[in-house]
């Protein structure tokens, strides 16, 4: 099939958007395009309207403008497959527009699981709602009553009859003019054709076969290549540079303002030799605690407030109760750990700003940029391309605002390419967590009262943004702080107790600049809840699947439970005591629960896990999850997702630890910061659990939750040790082992 480029003056003409491509042509860069990047988009992007939504081709085709993005999720075909239900329409027949702050409304960022649940059921509300429009219209043309038609393959047609008329015909090039209608009555989903197939995604093939432009690959004429200088020291001043030292490398170029400092040049390499070879002289700087204080550093304050989430009943009388069980479990501070660092392209003139970017929040930060620049935020347009996974904010919002402070001084287009120790050192990082739980059981072992005490980090809750790196060091003024997630979420067990309470100490700071990180919270506080569920079973005498399913209420939690042990060949730990000698290696099975924010996601986690006692290193052998989140857009993506949540938590239970001292972060490699690796996946055993008549909830973060409590019970399971600290560390297995 032909391709063709437009301007984006050509392309934006009138109420619909036309664009020269197939469904499995161009690469979503050029879809996105680059030429009249500063033009008025001719279209609304007001949420009560269709058109901000959807438009129609003259060919028939449908454009669908997304606000939310694909980070790797498969939203690019999921949100096809919601509009293509609605519409009656072949997915192939559909153009995805994601993340362009000129051409799709603003539905939040993409984080949280809200790609479908929010961003997705706003567009298949949007189809509904132009379906009613369509067959209206099409009722006076073919002059039947709008009972007797329904859409299908294109055509609004006669139920039954031979009378039709093409999408094309009726809108084609032309807006909707219709206001959305959250009545607009959806399809039963007992009749999905579309919604709940396993759909290939468009972006895979350029992806496999090295022809997908990532926002690294992207250029612009005339663009040059940047590297920003970090200080030695976090909060260091730059008191002076020598650009003498990398006279010897043709066609670099120094820029300062202030304390932020970069080498750009035309020659990419030249601009990493150059940043490598010049000579500075920076303040020093030891405002850090080092990572080893983090955990009592937690308990000092000073606290911005102390906060009770949940408290039913009394637990007064946990706090003199010698017969009450106490375990404290801590998280530390980890960062995005991004495989491939952060990249974006900035390119600023004297009215407007355009940047490519592979931000999670593109709209977000349209406010943050043009406060920057001095200008009004309509004129600084953000355009998403695809990066590195990132499951929070990593690095890509400042590399972005370091490209706009660099093109805004060289009044040239400017790409910014992070290092590896810029990553891994200078992200904005998952925040520590410190939680306490007490309880105790009845006269028939059932949990009687239950009380959770947190220490967590406030540093950017509920603000505007991450505060910028380059902003930052050039003493520029900027509006501060992105909540780092609900992050005190999930700290009650979600099983029957007459007598609960959760409470917080906010901590005022947090130990290094922080943000969301995949399911923020959620992991720490699963793993201190489902871990002491596992001891109190323990400390009871009961099988800990019995322990849990005895008293959980929610049917949809009991059948997740159920078949995760099932998967596994969960048999009652009586049987598996044996496990407990001291064999060199030590076998055991663990599981834990989540119904994910307390009311979303149902997932739980079986896993085998083999222990060497002389060593310490644990070996995950097999993990089995049940998940439960309603109604499937597409199984293989939700497949992918939960696949990567645990494999993801397993390396962010087993290894991951931000390391640093008075200065600065000083895990910045792959060595010093380990992931996990090829040879220690285990098998994957996943039963997806489709209940089509329920709303669809995302997929991208709840089967995390779980995977660490579950590691540590089945550690216990083989050993009879308790971990309560990650990462699970071989020295930190030892001395558990030692104290068994």
């Amino acid at each position: 099939m032909e391709t063709r480029l437009y301007t984006r003056r050509a392309v934006l003409k009138g109420g619909a958007l036309v664009v020269g491509f197939s469904f499995a042509g161009l690469p979503l860069a050029s879809a996105q395009g680059v030429a009249q990047a500063g033009a008025a988009p001719g279209r609304t992007l007001d949420q009560r309207q269709v058109d901000a939504f959807l438009a129609v081709r003259r060919n028939g085709s449908v454009i669908v403008y997304s606000g939310k993005v694909d980070l790797g999720t498969g939203h690019r075909i999921a949100m096809r497959q919601m509009v293509a239900e609605e519409l009656a329409i072949p997915v192939t027949r559909i153009e995805l527009i994601e993340g362009d702050t000129a051409l799709t409304p603003d539905q939040g960022s993409t984080a949280g699981s809200s790609g479908v649940t929010r961003g997705g059921v706003q567009l298949r509300q949007a189809a509904a709602t132009a379906r009613e429009a369509l067959i209206a219209r099409a009722s006076t043309h073919l002059g039947r009553p709008a009972a007797e038609l329904e859409l299908a393959d294109g055509y609004v047609r006669a139920t039954g009859g031979s009378a039709r008329i093409s999408l094309g015909e009726l809108v084609g090039d032309s807006a909707f003019d219709v206001p959305m209608n959250p009545k607009a009555r959806l399809k039963d989903p007992g009749t999905y054709t579309v919604v709940g197939q396993p759909l290939p995604r468009p972006d895979i093939p350029a992806k496999l076969t090295g022809r997908y432009v990532y926002v690294h690959d992207f250029k612009l004429p005339g663009m040059m290549h940047a590297r920003v200088v970090r200080p030695p020291a976090v909060a260091a001043q730059l008191l002076d540079y020598d650009a003498g030292s990398i006279a010897q490398i043709p066609g670099t170029q120094v820029v300062r303002i202030k304390d932020f400092l970069a080498i750009v040049s035309d020659d990419e390499w030249a601009a990493v030799r150059a940043a490598r070879e010049l000579k500075t002289r920076w303040s020093e700087a030891a405002t850090l605690i080092g990572h080893t204080a983090v955990r009592a550093w937690a308990r000092s304050g000073p606290f911005t407030n102390n906060e009770v989430l949940v408290n039913k009943g009394t637990t007064a009388a946990l706090a003199g109760s010698a017969h009450a069980l106490r375990a404290a479990y801590y998280w530390p501070v980890q960062s995005h750990a991004s495989i491939g660092p952060s990249c974006a392209v900035a390119d600023v003139q004297a009215d407007h700003a355009t940047i490519w970017s592979a931000s999670q929040g593109t709209h977000r930060y349209q406010s943050a940029y043009a406060q920057m620049l001095g200008l009004p935020r309509e004129k600084v347009h953000l355009i998403y391309l695809d990066g590195a996974g990132c499951y929070g904010m990593n690095g890509h919002d400042d590399a972005a605002a370091d490209a706009v402070l660099l093109s805004r001084a060289l009044k040239r287009p400017v790409r910014v390419q992070w290092t590896r120790e810029d990553e891994l050192g200078w992200d904005p990082k998952g925040p520590p967590q410190l939680l306490e739980i007490s309880a105790t059981l009845d006269a028939a072992g059932h949990i009687d009262a239950w009380e959770t005490e947190m220490w967590l980090p406030t540093a950017t809750a509920n603000l505007a943004h991450v505060p910028l790196l380059a902003p930052q060091a050039a003493g520029m003024p900027q509006p501060v702080g992105e909540s780092t997630g609900l992050i005190a979420q999930n700290g009650d067990p979600p099983y029957r107790a007459p007598n609960v309470k959760v409470h917080v100490h906010w901590i005022a700071q947090a130990p290094l600049r922080p943000s969301n990180i995949r399911a923020p919270g959620k992991v720490a506080n699963c793993f201190a809840v489902e871990s002491f569920v596992d001891e109190l079973a323990a400390h009871a005498g009961v099988d800990p699947l019995e322990f849990r399913l005895r008293d959980l209420a929610d049917p949809r939690g009991v059948e997740v439970l159920k078949k995760a042990a099932a998967l596994i060949g969960w048999q009652p730990r009586s049987a598996s005591e044996s496990r407990r000698a001291t064999q060199p290696v030590a076998t055991g099975r663990g599981l834990a629960y989540v119904h994910y924010k307390n009311n979303e996601n149902y997932v739980a986690i079986a896993m085998e896990v083999a222990v060497e006692r002389s060593s310490g290193k644990i070996s995950v052998k097999r993990v089995a999850c049940a998940h439960d989140c309603g109604l499937m857009i597409n199984p293989d993506n939700v497949r992918a997702q939960v696949e990567g949540c645990i494999l993801q938590t397993i390396s962010r239970t087993l290894y991951e630890e931000t390391e640093f001292d008075r200065s600065r972060v000083t895990s910045v490699d792959w060595s010093s910061y380990r992931l996990l690796r090829f040879p220690d996946v285990p098998q994957l055993d996943i039963a997806l659990i489709d209940r089509r008549h329920e709303p669809p909830l995302g997929a991208g973060e709840a089967a995390t939750a779980p995977v660490a409590a579950a590691l540590a019970n089945a550690v216990f399971d083989a050993t009879g040790a308790r971990l309560r600290e990650a990462p699970f560390t071989h020295e930190r297995v030892r001395a558990a082992l030692a104290q068994a």
